[in-house]
């Protein structure tokens, strides 16, 4: 049984992805919070103790990127599901902690949600 509650924080840098993302994770019945980055993201966790997946793009200038934290949030929040996504990344050059998953951009939004279904169950 899937647990619809899930809270899911969106962290993406550009704008325009960052609301596809929301919608498409509200579209399929989750709760979205977003971030424009790492820094904010962490400042959400801080506050919020109802988070329970992360979908994160990899590159975020400046500062942390999504694979820091990634690494942040596994060692600070363990119970919390990690989803990183990158247009530049290869699949074999990134290390989620705590079994996470990854996927190249351009990604299926299908793709996504059927993570999200498996992370949330």
């Amino acid at each position: 049984m899937l647990d619809r509650e899930t809270v899911v924080l969106v962290v993406e840098d550009e704008p325009v992805l960052r609301m596809n993302v929301v919608d498409l994770v509200e579209d399929a019945g989750f709760v979205a919070v977003e971030a424009a980055n790492a820094t904010q993201a962490l400042g959400v966790l801080e506050s919020r103790s109802d988070i329970g997946i992360i979908l994160s793009d990899i590159d975020m200038p400046p500062g942390i990127d999504g694979t820091a934290l990634a690494a942040i949030v596994h060692d600070r929040w363990p119970p919390i599901a990690i989803i990183l996504v990158s247009g530049h990344a290869a699949a074999e050059d990134v290390r989620i902690p705590g079994g996470g998953e990854f996927f190249s951009k351009p990604y299926r939004g299908a793709d996504i949600v059927d993570a999200l279904n498996r992370l949330a169950a």
